[in-house]
């Protein structure tokens, strides 16, 4: 988990490439999409209706499984949204004659303490990047819109700076209340270091992550990249790290790190500027004090509110999914 273009797909992959872990290349959305939608799973018709929505979805047929077997076990055995994964999880694993499984999804940073609550052994993986690399990614792909008024083109980098530091809080803060069974992981160690941060990995994993196979198996994105840049040619694959550096003005790294630099600090990177070059202006004084209010806004209408419900669904076919291993498109 992590924010969006933080590496989970890269990572995900370096888990499946290491053998032991079930292949699955779906998504399971209970917790953001399908119990908001209909309901709780203690009602069997909620449970009816969940298990219609994602039987046809890409999620299910990804898993491989029989329809009519999985749909008995849902039907019976689900009352919350981690027997929903465990079930499905649990059935792919068998399937493919595993031990254990991992479940992709950037957005489960907000939803820790329900997983855990549900899947009281579930351990959790946060990659966390670079949020000046962030801003960056996610502008040139569209994968984050600002309020109407922060177009522009700083306005929008620093409003998406902002989403970045607030999934990080989010996710720090869920995730630090069970401090056992929660890591966090650099994108930039995983690129420059990985053998020993897969072994820091592996070892809270207790599941040996050697590099060497890893490579050799190369799913996913390990074989192709996923990067936002990747349509200027491979160059710009080579190095994923510090793109900022390079593609952002001073302007606009000066007012990122204005505003979210501490943020920035707090998870061990450097800033750029000295501090005379980077005092926040009273609009990013605003803007810092009004998005983790409307993004948290935002959240609570997606998962109690009808409009929240019906843009949660339409939005269902939508979401990334990790790429079939025939697709993969690296990360």
């Amino acid at each position: 988990m992590g924010c969006h273009r933080s590496g989970t797909n890269l990572l995900y992959d370096m888990l499946l490439s290491s053998g032991g872990f079930a292949i699955y290349r779906g998504f399971l959305p209970i917790y953001k999409i399908l119990i908001p939608r209909f309901g709780s799973m203690k009602s069997r018709a909620n449970r009816e209706k969940i298990l219609a929505t994602w039987l046809h979805g890409k999620g299910f047929r990804r898993t491989g499984l029989d329809a009519e077997q999985l749909s008995a076990r849902i039907l019976n055995e689900c009352r919350n949204g981690g027997d929903f994964i465990r079930v499905v999880m649990d059935a792919v694993a068998s399937s493919q004659q595993v031990q254990r499984w991992a479940v992709y999804d950037p957005d489960n940073v907000l939803h820790v303490e329900r997983v855990k609550r549900d899947i009281p052994n579930a351990l959790f993986v946060h990659i966390i990047r670079d949020g000046r690399d962030i801003a960056l990614s996610l502008k040139k792909m569209g994968g984050f819109t600002p309020l109407p008024w922060d177009r522009s083109q700083t306005d929008s980098l620093v409003a998406t700076a902002l989403y970045w530091e607030w999934m990080v809080h989010k996710g720090r803060a869920h995730g630090g209340k069970f401090p056992a069974d929660y890591i966090e992981i650099r994108y930039e160690d995983l690129i420059t270091n990985p053998h020993e941060t897969l072994g820091k990995l592996g070892g809270f994993l207790d599941h040996d992550l050697d590099y060497d196979r890893i490579q050799r198996a190369g799913l996913g994105r390990l074989s192709e990249t996923n990067s936002s840049f990747r349509e200027e040619g491979a160059k710009e694959s080579i190095n994923p790290l510090g793109r900022w550096k390079e593609r952002l003005a001073h302007a606009d790294v000066a007012a990122i790190e204005a505003t979210v630099g501490e943020c920035l600090q707090e998870n061990s990177y450097e800033l750029s500027l000295p501090a005379a070059e980077r005092r926040r202006s009273l609009r990013q004084w605003w803007m810092r004090g009004m998005y983790p209010g409307f993004l948290g806004s935002k959240l609570w209408l997606k998962l109690h509110t009808p409009v929240g419900r019906l843009a949660n669904m339409s939005a269902l076919e939508l979401e990334e999914e990790p790429a079939p291993v025939a697709e993969s498109v690296g990360s």
